[in-house]
């Protein structure tokens, strides 16, 4: 038997409790999946010291925790579990949690985006403890020290530039042996006096004393030597992937998987679709302007569904 709603929310992180704020509070009963990480990529953040109205700082769980109560009060409803298919192709919407079916007037999605990393252990082990994947989230806290931004591309040359404002040194660690940023940003970190390239190298192993990072062993591309560099937090600049695998073929994205909108809304290809986040934002992947799309995905949905009141479940 399915389950009937009229609005789903898709995700849990500062976009989708956004989003599940203003639709319970303009009476739209919404039903928010929280997906395998809830409250997304904040929950493996420390201390978040740039989100409006917290002057001393407070933890990402912290500040999840609070916004999931926030939308709870108004009447969200959570549901955990990942939604592991859809259907968009008609109204209502078919979305499977694996084998229980929930039927939606209107979805929201926010299912965000989740940085690439290593794959080694003692970068899992040094998560938030000098290893991040956003340097404009957690430049601040090196401010003096050496770090290291991993990756060769645009991602990585900003990340690298911006901690150049912190840092007394950073090093960008690239496997090639040339950068394959675009030719501006390559030639502006070069230029950089704070940037030192080391090229044809990888990440063997994030060096630390059990409680923070104190640095790396690189191994070299070319001949296998291994070398190490005393520093203090090590940036993953090899970018993100947006969280979009169960949605192609049925919504409009970018050539790397970001749902395309129709600036300045959050409408996607698909009528009564919306997307909000990180899951459509390449560009800033910031928690502030993921929960200012939260708040206009659900006013585009009130909307939606104001404008589409004739429900009918065939």
């Amino acid at each position: 038997m399915a389950q009937n709603e009229r609005l789903v929310i898709i995700g849990s992180g500062p976009a989708g409790y956004t989003a599940a704020l203003y639709a319970a509070r303009a009476n739209l009963n919404p039903l928010l999946v929280e997906g395998l990480q809830p409250g997304g990529q904040l929950t493996i953040t420390s201390e978040v010291e740039n989100y409006p109205g917290f002057p001393e700082a407070i933890l990402g769980p912290q500040l999840m925790e609070l916004m999931r109560k926030q939308a709870e009060r108004f009447g969200t409803r959570f549901e955990a579990g990942e939604i592991t298919r859809v259907d968009l192709t008609r109204r209502p919407f078919q979305l499977w949690i694996d084998d229980r079916l929930i039927r939606a007037q209107a979805v929201i999605v926010a299912t965000g985006a989740s940085a690439k990393w290593l794959g080694i252990p003692s970068e899992k082990q040094y998560q938030g403890r000098g290893v991040s994947a956003c340097a404009t989230c957690d430049g601040f806290f090196f401010r003096g020290v050496e770090v290291a931004v991993v990756g060769g591309g645009d991602t990585a040359m900003e990340e690298a530039n911006f901690l150049s404002k912190f840092a007394t040194k950073v090093h960008v660690v690239h496997r090639r042996d040339d950068l394959r940023a675009s030719k501006i940003m390559a030639e502006r970190a070069r230029k950089n006096p704070k940037i030192q390239l080391q090229l044809s190298s990888t990440v063997d192993e994030i060096l630390g004393d059990g409680k923070a990072v104190t640095g790396v062993r690189l191994r070299s591309a070319k001949d296998g030597s291994t070398r190490e560099l005393a520093l203090r937090g090590v940036f993953m600049g090899i970018g993100h992937e947006p969280n979009t695998r169960i949605f192609r073929g049925q919504l409009e994205m970018n050539d790397v998987g970001y749902v395309v909108v129709k600036s300045p809304t959050t409408l996607t290809s698909v009528p009564g679709v919306f997307a909000a986040g990180d899951v459509s934002d390449p560009s800033y992947r910031q928690a502030v302007t993921a929960a200012g799309s939260g708040c206009q995905a659900a006013i585009d949905a009130e909307r939606f569904l104001g404008e589409h009141s004739t429900e009918t479940w065939d």
